[in-house]
């Protein structure tokens, strides 16, 4: 499992997959997709085309990663 960095997640783009989601949650692939079927991943969590992608703002707001120069994420 990948250890992300703040700098990391900054760089991600408006969604991230459920697995790397997961693993900046610090939770395995499998667990990930588990709360997400049950609709209890602890993010937001949208279906496109068959796949499941979390907003990075959400996951940003979580953890309380804040953009540097006075915005917010």
């Amino acid at each position: 499992m990948k250890t992300w960095t703040e700098q990391d997640i900054e760089q991600l783009g408006a969604t991230v997959g459920i697995v790397a989601a997961g693993e900046i949650l610090g939770m395995g692939r499998t667990k990930a997709y588990e709360l997400a079927a049950r609709g209890e991943f602890p993010v937001p969590v949208l279906r496109v085309k068959g796949r499941y992608q979390v907003p990075t703002a959400a996951l940003k707001h979580l953890l309380g990663i804040r953009k540097e120069n006075g915005g917010s994420a």
